[in-house]
């Protein structure tokens, strides 16, 4: 039913134990475990956020960088270096 490996195992044997519970119970329903080591929950939406935020945070970051490379210009200017 699944590989040797306990991160596939588990979500297999809590499926047959729920199900089996719940036929006990006579219940029709019926619950779904899967396992997804590597499972990305990011939205569209999310990654569109994620973007905007990073674009402002660089673009911030890009009008604050050649102001400071100003005033270093002028403080070598004037202590003649």
């Amino acid at each position: 039913m699944c590989s040797a490996e306990p991160i596939n195992c588990f979500p297999v044997l809590v499926n047959i134990l729920s199900n089996s519970f719940l036929r006990l119970f006579n219940s029709t329903a019926r619950i779904r475990v899967w396992s997804e080591p590597f499972y990305s929950t990011q939205s569209p939406e999310v990654r569109r956020d994620i973007f905007f935020v990073c674009l402002c945070y660089l673009l911030v970051l890009a009008a604050g960088l050649p102001p400071h490379f100003a005033v270093s210009s002028m403080e070598d200017y004037k202590v003649k270096s």
